[in-house]
């Protein structure tokens, strides 16, 4: 039996200095990222962490308006703590919270599509119609 995870959506718990050496080092989508970048994410996005004692070893971070769309962005689960359900844990509290039982969401993947299957997301039925502009 692995140790309960404490999922909390207080900006103040959040371990800022771990969640960028995370994505700056060993996310495949944010390496390399400034922690000033990190910080600016943080304050402008609903942030969860998810603790396991008094240590984070969990994040999830949602770009919303909290009235019908919702980016799940840089969901990670440190990888000594991985293999315990913690990452289903986190994105089912985000999923939950109800500020955001009522909106639209998006994320992309390259790993964990039958992950976010298990929660209904689905590869967008009209691609065509997205399109995108890449920050510089």
């Amino acid at each position: 039996m692995f140790a309960p995870l404490r999922i909390s959506s207080g900006r103040d718990e959040l371990d800022v200095a771990m969640i960028h050496r995370y994505l700056s080092e060993q996310s495949y989508w944010k390496r390399g990222v400034a922690l000033e970048t990190v910080r600016k994410g943080i304050e402008h996005a609903l942030c969860f962490g998810g603790y396991v004692a008094d240590r984070q070893v969990a994040f999830a971070r949602v770009v919303t308006d909290y009235t019908d769309f919702a980016y799940l962005r840089d969901v990670f689960v440190l990888p000594e703590y991985q293999g315990r359900g913690y990452g289903r844990q986190i994105v089912a509290a985000v999923l939950d919270d109800v500020r955001l039982r009522e909106v639209g969401w998006m994320l992309a993947t390259d790993d964990a599509h039958a992950l976010y299957a298990s929660f209904g997301f689905e590869p967008l039925a009209t691609p065509h119609k997205y399109m995108r502009r890449a920050a510089p």
